[in-house]
């Protein structure tokens, strides 16, 4: 077994971390500012955290436009990033001034929301509309701050591409989700299919 210490240093040439635990679905998080200045950026590290009420959350690594702005507001927008919508994708995560409009410049619409005021991509089959539950601070086992945001947000509203719902099924793998690997340039299309019900109690 190959084994390191964080704190010491992984000692590989990319870091197995990101690449271990993955792929990972994409936060890909539309917000403004107070003054109605719009953001759209992808987050590696995103998930579903919780039921009734549906929590999403991602975490900004670095004082990012997107914390930015959801502190302000307390409402942002998470788009689902497909294969067809992966150059966009991509285009929206170039490091530039937080006046630049990432929608603009990807080519994308921004489709007005229906609950928050913050718009969602039109282009994209799947949007939810949150508004902002918790902001964390991550902390280092030793308690030392870490400059890292954990932004949890309860989903108030949810829009779906009708092409998606069989029988009332949300079809997954046809809405064609992009996954995050863990090299530099890693993404995922979804794989294979298998079906494995929880055993009954």
């Amino acid at each position: 077994m190959y084994y390191y210490e964080p704190a010491l240093g992984h000692g590989l040439p990319h870091d197995p971390f990101n690449a271990i635990v993955g792929p990972r679905p994409i936060g890909w998080i539309s917000s403004h500012d107070r003054d109605g200045h719009l953001n759209l950026a992808p987050y590696s590290f995103f998930n579903a955290f919780n039921y009734i009420p549906p929590i999403i959350g991602f975490c900004s690594v670095g004082r990012k436009d997107s914390l930015n702005n959801i502190e302000q507001t307390g409402e942002f927008v998470w788009n689902l990033a497909t294969r067809p919508l992966a150059e966009q994708m991509n285009q929206s995560c170039a490091a530039v001034a937080a006046d630049v409009d990432e929608f603009d410049l990807s080519g994308l619409t921004p489709a007005a929301s229906k609950v928050v005021s913050v718009p969602r991509v039109g282009e994209s089959p799947v949007n939810f509309e949150c508004k902002v539950t918790q902001i964390v601070q991550l902390k280092r086992a030793d308690q030392a701050l870490v400059p890292s945001w954990l932004i949890l947000g309860e989903v108030v509203a949810v829009h779906i591409a009708e092409h998606l719902l069989k029988d009332g099924l949300y079809d997954t793998a046809a809405a064609e989700p992009i996954l995050r690997g863990g090299g530099p340039a890693d993404y995922f299309e979804l794989g294979k299919l298998f079906q494995m019900r929880r055993p009954q109690a």
